[in-house]
């Protein structure tokens, strides 16, 4: 299901920031009949899926695609040459298996570095307080670009809390733009998902994985569990 009403509400919502704002559609559990529906409608969006699986089953070469999930590096072969961006980029393991694979289909792979600013233990993603170190390490790959970062943040029911999170992952970003050089150029600051997307841009993101404000509740069976 497609809920265009809401695909204009965020147009609407993203025009007011009057800044550059990439939005993404993650198009987890979603068929490829739906997301060909939703391309029809919202031509705009880019795809984000979460799981190589998911996204080797449903891809299509006329839409761009983009790695939102966690990854891993053995998987890395089977989307190198499908998608434009890998958001999830934290370990040196990953780093080295994306180079490689990159080099093998003579490509440079755009990367956002995921940061944990929660310190949650069941999310990947880089200390906040190592994250330019990190970035620093990644100019010893010709293939990989350093495009941004990225966050998950904790879902959170105090709002304000939740803003002051998002503050800091801005200082971040911002910090992280002083190292820009050689294959390290910071555009992109990915963060803010359907419950937390304005909160997100009123802090400096421009860049939203959105799912289900713009496809319902995800219904999973068996094999997506």
């Amino acid at each position: 299901m497609v809920l265009t009403h809401n695909i204009e509400h965020i147009r609407e919502t993203v025009k007011k920031y009057n800044r550059d704002i990439t939005l993404i559609a993650a198009s987890k559990t979603q068929t490829s009949e739906t997301i060909d529906e939703f391309v029809k409608v919202a031509p705009d969006f880019i795809l984000g899926e979460n799981r190589v699986q998911e996204l080797v089953s449903k891809y299509n070469p006329n839409y761009v695609w983009h790695m939102i999930g966690q990854l891993q590096a053995n998987k890395v072969k089977y989307i190198i040459d499908k998608v434009q961006l890998i958001h999830s980029l934290d370990r040196v393991a990953l780093a080295d298996e994306i180079e490689k694979q990159a080099t093998k289909h003579n490509k440079v792979m755009d990367c956002l570095i995921e940061i944990n600013m929660g310190a949650e233990i069941t999310k990947g993603g880089v200390a906040p307080s190592e994250v330019n170190a990190f970035i620093e390490s990644m100019r010893n790959y010709s293939h990989i670009n350093v495009k941004g970062v990225m966050a998950v943040l904790p879902n959170m029911e105090d709002k304000v809390a939740l803003g002051d999170m998002y503050k800091d992952l801005y200082k971040i970003y911002e910090e992280a733009k002083k190292l820009d050089g050689g294959n390290v150029d910071i555009k992109y600051l990915s963060a803010g998902m359907t419950n937390d997307y304005e909160i997100a841009l009123d802090n400096g993101s421009n860049m939203i994985r959105l799912g289900r404000v713009l496809f319902g509740e995800r219904i999973y069976n068996a094999n997506q569990v």
